[in-house]
């Protein structure tokens, strides 16, 4: 135990106190601030590429009026389009519109026409949409003699109160759904980075020892697996530490920065919410919104949430790790033929990722459940899962096949750890792989 404890100690310091760790830890998230920052100034930014159009109205339509905007100016003319075109370089115009008749009131189409040395740029265009979309309506509703409040009334914005059958049960509210698939993607995303990240850490560990004749000596002194689970244990660390600095300092930082560049947040939801499918964005809710969003947040159950988190944290990276050591252990100095052996550890990963992103949508589907309780894809797709209180049976029975699984997974790696970090000079296949498992000691 106390040879484990030492080389635990050793991947531990080691790293930690190099300096790529320590610069690695403090710029991400000086990273995630500058990338809130930059994304907040481009919600922020007003295009200043201003248009002069003169405007032809064929059909008398739009009554000598469209609203400008501060960029985009409308002027009306009467004159021929033939005497615009042949005047346009001397004129002050920067593209001409021209509304033929509407020859059925009832058309869902019209077609008008531009003309400009340049096609207008996509923010252009969706204005001048925008703008003879709304002129046209007015008119089509004084043609058909509407009543506009009438027509208003018909556009109806549907919100969904969730309300519970039993009424002792708790009450949830319309973004208890939104709050709990934003945290189970983040849990989700999180575990996937980590998985990859820290297990190809552990890989690149062991080639480092292996290939510089580092591990001959160690193996003088302690069994090779203690040198494996030592390695995997020292830097599962090394990543809750990160992990941890990381969860304090990004929040600090992003903070700072949104009050020192005065970047408003609303306006980024309010984008997002322009987007095709996202629902209204009311800003005078806005502050409501985010009450009743934190309300929702500290309603969950984190004293469940949390500590599941970390054994799923704890039994993927595990796992994946010992699959990852006893890989890097079969490796020789050419890298490149590791990536076969590498292969099948990263499908069952990557389609977990996958499986994860349906979960949130769907978390009670026959594809989330029977993949959070599956032990291969349980670490990824089970925490994304959480925060939507999956029944008691569905964890139980995950954490047993993922616990069970790791252990054997851990104590298989180290049967192929033992022979093939002595091993050099040979080509390895899975095959061989396969046969290291059954040498004995």
């Amino acid at each position: 135990m106390d040879k484990l404890w030492l080389i635990i100690k050793r991947e531990y310091l080691t790293r930690v106190t190099r300096r790529s760790f320590i610069l690695a830890t403090l710029l991400t998230p000086l990273a995630f601030a500058l990338f809130f920052v930059v994304v907040g100034l481009i919600f922020q930014y007003e295009s200043d590429d201003s248009k002069r159009i003169a405007v032809i109205d064929e059909s008398g339509m739009l009554g000598g009026v469209l609203k400008d905007e501060e960029n985009l100016f409308f002027k009306f003319t009467t004159q021929p389009l033939a005497e615009l075109r042949a005047g346009f370089e001397e004129s002050d115009f920067d593209g001409i519109l021209l509304v033929p008749p509407l020859d059925d009131i009832l058309s869902r189409r019209h077609t008008v026409f531009y003309y400009a040395p340049k096609q207008p740029t996509l923010d252009i265009e969706s204005l001048i949409r925008a703008r003879l979309s709304e002129r046209l309506r007015d008119y089509k509703i004084e043609a058909l003699a509407l009543d506009p409040a009438q027509l208003e009334a018909l556009d109806t914005r549907i919100e969904l109160e969730p309300e519970p059958i039993d009424e002792n049960s708790q009450d949830a509210s319309k973004l208890t759904g939104a709050i709990a698939a934003a945290i189970g993607g983040i849990m989700g995303i999180v575990m996937y980075l980590v998985v990859f990240i820290y297990g190809m850490m552990v890989m690149r560990s062991v080639m480092e020892e292996k290939t510089s004749r580092i591990v001959e000596v160690m193996i003088s002194s302690v069994r090779p697996f203690q040198l494996m689970l030592g390695k995997i244990v020292g830097v599962g660390a090394v990543g809750l530490t990160q992990v941890a600095i990381w969860v304090v300092l990004i929040p600090v930082l992003i903070l700072i920065a949104s009050l020192v560049f005065g970047i408003d947040s609303s306006a980024q939801l309010e984008m997002a919410q322009q987007q095709p499918g996202a629902a209204a964005f009311d800003p005078n809710d806005a502050e409501a919104m985010a009450a009743l969003a934190l309300q929702e947040f500290q309603s969950l159950n984190w004293w469940a949430i949390l500590p599941l988190f970390i054994f799923f944290f704890l039994g993927g990276y595990f796992l994946y790790s010992s699959l990852f050591a006893a890989v890097g252990s079969a490796m020789g100095d050419d890298l490149g033929e590791g990536q076969s052996l590498t292969i099948p550890i990263t499908i069952p990963v990557i389609i977990a990722f996958y499986i994860m992103i349906v979960a949130v949508q769907a978390p009670n589907s026959s594809l989330a459940v029977w993949a959070s309780i599956f032990p291969l894809f349980a670490p990824i797709v089970m925490p994304a899962r959480l925060a939507f209180s999956p029944p008691v049976w569905e964890i139980a029975l995950s954490i047993g096949l993922l616990a069970a699984t790791s252990i054997f997974f851990v104590w298989l790696s180290g049967r192929i750890y033992r022979v093939g970090i002595l091993m050099y000079g040979k080509k390895i296949t899975l095959r061989e792989l396969g046969k290291w498992m059954f040498y004995k000691d």
